[in-house]
């Protein structure tokens, strides 16, 4: 990309911002943007990805990697099991603000506000303290379907989606330890990855996106318990939408920036608030982001009841049924829907999931377990999927990466197993889904909406 692609009201904008090195901005804008991943420590090491060409680290994760070139993801396996996520390099400094502004001491109740797809809350889950709740809510329901999909590879199991307005969550005011808002923007930081991304850009949809980043802004801080932390990032470099924003929260809201430190080998620029990184001084694209402490006292909610609204907790029957299927069943409460539905928590959750299912209007998605259908059970894709959820040593199947790939389209019909029963189908060990042998013929249990559609010859 060069300069005749870009609005002249942005480039009058950049020069401004940026005196000194726009031309350099403006090379860097022209050049192939990196890839970079970020590896599921709970799944996998970089041992396990020898197959990819994996280059330098991402020097702000201590599990992220570039990628010398970019392979077709959608044709390995390991993707679809979870062992990855494909995530620009510079959304990835939001580890970095996490491990400075935000303790670990202890479990902590954390929302993402805008978190789909889920490279964040995916980044988050993997960050957070044991015993912890990550929310992941998405307002926009056609982008929800994606999140959950995301979410449900990387198989952690104390993160739970929704799909709510920001104002929703005003009933929980004062009850997360974290905010993160990676609010909808103008997309200035990805011009370089998207070809359609500055035709869609001008000075009034900048003045737009501010205005409403600010509505959810000003939510977003009364849901900030005492001391909490809020996060703020943006894919853009105007002041409009990044530093006035910031600026505002500070001076109208109360709230304090937490300073960070920060190698200035990184190439990390401070601006007048927050922290911005450009495609010209990192291997990223245009990335801001700002971390503020809640210093004005918030009442938290803490109202809850004994069940929830839509489900009731399984029986012996129920309990009786799936309990060959789970590891160390006490850790966990299972719920039940009364056509036989099954989903599951962490029991260490369940006081915070029951404040959630009362004071929002329709709770939190929880873990789909299966279906009980008499003395049968249907396990679930999720359960498949989670970290030590599953019972250890269940049967499976080892699949190659050309079987691997056949299961993933639903073409696959036949493997060998010994017996008739349920089967964990996996790729190098690691679970891509559920496998049932009939005697006479397998069912594939993978579902049919995430089937990869593609040619794999």
């Amino acid at each position: 990309m060069n300069d005749q692609h870009l609005p002249s009201a942005f480039i009058e904008q950049m020069k401004v911002l940026l005196p000194t090195d726009f031309e350099a901005f403006g090379a860097a804008l022209a050049s192939a943007p990196p890839v970079s991943i970020r590896l599921n420590r709970t799944k996998i090491t970089p041992g396990g990805l020898s197959h990819l060409p994996l280059g330098e680290k991402v020097s702000w994760h201590p599990d992220a990697y570039y990628l010398t070139e970019r392979p077709n993801f959608t044709l390995d396996p390991l993707f679809h099991a979870g062992a990855y996520y494909v995530q620009e390099a510079s959304s990835m400094f939001l580890h970095e603000v996490l491990d400075q502004s935000t303790g670990r001491q202890r479990p902590l109740k954390i929302l993402d506000l805008c978190a789909a797809p889920g490279g964040k809350s995916t980044l988050i889950a993997s960050w957070m303290p044991e015993g912890s709740i990550l929310v992941a809510n998405e307002v926009i329901r056609s982008r929800v379907p994606v999140l959950k999909q995301n979410l449900t590879r990387w198989g952690h199991p104390g993160v739970f989606t929704c799909s709510y307005d920001p104002e929703a969550f005003l009933p929980l005011a004062g009850w997360f330890d974290l905010v993160v808002v990676d609010a909808p923007c103008s997309g200035e930081g990805l011009f370089r990855k998207n070809d359609l991304a500055p035709a869609e850009w001008s000075p009034g949809n900048v003045t737009l996106c501010a205005a409403r980043q600010k509505r959810i802004l000003s939510v977003a801080q009364k849901l900030v318990s005492p001391k909490g932390t809020l996060i703020y990032s943006t894919c853009t470099y105007n002041k409009q939408e990044n530093d006035l924003n910031a600026a505002w929260l500070r001076n109208e809201k109360g709230m304090m920036e937490i300073l960070l430190e920060i190698p200035e080998q990184w190439g990390v620029s401070r601006r007048e608030s927050g922290y911005q990184l450009y495609p010209h001084k990192v291997r990223g694209e245009g990335f801001y982001i700002v971390a503020l402490r809640q210093l004005e006292p918030v009442r938290a909610a803490e109202k809850r009841k004994k069940d929830f609204k839509k489900l009731t907790f399984a029986g012996r029957k129920e309990l009786e049924v799936i309990s060959g299927w789970i590891n160390d069943i006490g850790k966990y409460v299972f719920l039940k829907t009364p056509d036989g539905q099954l989903f599951h928590a962490p029991a260490a959750l369940v006081h915070d999931l029951l404040t959630l299912d009362f004071l929002l209007p329709h709770g939190v998605w929880l873990h789909e377990t299966g279906q009980v259908k008499g003395r049968d059970y249907i396990p679930s894709h999720a359960l498949a999927l989670q970290n030590n959820t599953l019972r250890t040593g269940f049967s499976s199947i080892d699949l190659d990466e050309t079987q691997s790939l056949l299961y993933l389209k639903k073409e696959l019909n036949s493997v060998s197993a010994p017996e008739k029963g349920w089967y964990l189908a996996k790729h190098k060990n690691l679970p891509l889904g559920w496998l049932r042998h009939l005697g006479s013929r397998f069912n594939n249990y993978y579902p049919t909406e995430q089937r990869i559609r593609m040619e794999i010859g």
